[in-house]
């Protein structure tokens, strides 16, 4: 199986990081390479710009590929998204001047849009019943209403701040974006890829999530299930040569600082917490 993958820019660390955690171990480093092997044979790592993978997956050359939606939206091909592997968040927005007169998506009819995602832009503005002139630009989309290019930009933000920069304030929002993983869909049942899907989904569980591992009372296990808001309940296990049992069980991490006090308070002790890598749920 081959998976496509960023070669550079803002997706490939994170990119690299999940295949990682996952299990499928880069041989040799991801960088500057065409290709590399995996700690898997089965399995081979392809490096591609973002807006090319959905092309490599549609024509076979990757049988699944990570990238945003916004660049397999703006591929226009069909392919099957099997993840949102939640990173990599932006939106693409209508933007225009901030003391300009497109305050609407309505004010858009008969005016100039630059973009660096046509199709995205073209498709949003026939759902809405929108005449817009879309012009493609490269780079600096920012810019071209202030060169009179264009009276407003379709455009990615993740925070805002170089719009606000740049003087243009958002007037609507085309499309909310995140990796995914894409595959063919002639691919969405091969075994390789559920485990893929199987190994990235554990992943994503265990974000957030610890691990608590003590020791307790076995009069007080009552009162310790009441404590812990845990995944299915906690595991208890005996300890040899001893009255007290073991007890486990995965909580938000959000909910450790309470925990732990409130555990101590009800007699655990020998209390430790973990970060957990994988959780198959």
């Amino acid at each position: 199986m081959r998976i496509a993958v960023p070669n550079k820019g803002r997706l490939h660390d994170p990119t690299v990081e999940l295949l990682e955690r996952a299990g499928l171990h880069v041989k040799n480093g991801a960088d500057r390479k065409l290709y590399a092997d995996t700690v898997d044979p089965d399995v081979t790592i392809l490096f591609a710009r973002a807006a090319d993978i959905p092309e490599y997956v549609r024509d076979g050359a990757a049988e699944v590929g990570i990238t945003g939606l916004d660049q397999m939206r703006e591929s226009g091909h069909e392919l099957d998204e099997l993840v949102d592997l939640e990173f990599g968040s932006c939106r693409l927005v209508l933007a225009a001047p901030e003391d300009g007169d497109i305050t609407s998506v309505e004010d858009v009819a008969g005016k100039t849009v630059a973009t660096e995602f046509p199709t995205v832009a073209r498709d949003y503005f026939a759902k809405k019943g929108i005449d817009a002139d879309v012009v493609e630009v490269t780079g600096a989309t920012e810019l071209t209403p202030h060169v009179e290019m264009a009276d407003a930009i379709i455009d990615i933000t993740s925070t805002g701040t170089t719009l606000r920069v740049n003087r243009l304030a958002i007037v609507d929002e085309v499309l909310e974006s995140s990796v995914r993983l894409f595959a063919h869909p002639d691919v969405v049942d091969d075994p390789k890829v559920e485990q893929l899907v199987t190994a990235f989904r554990s992943v994503l569980a265990a974000e957030d999530k610890r691990y608590l591992m003590m020791n307790a009372p076995r009069d007080r296990l009552d009162d310790i299930r009441e404590v812990l808001p845990g995944l299915g309940g906690p595991t208890v296990m005996d300890v040899a040569g001893d009255d007290a049992v073991a007890v486990h069980a995965v909580v938000d991490e959000r909910h450790v600082f309470e925990v732990v006090n409130d555990l101590k308070d009800v007699g655990a002790s020998g209390i430790l917490v973990t970060e957990i890598e994988r959780l198959v749920e």
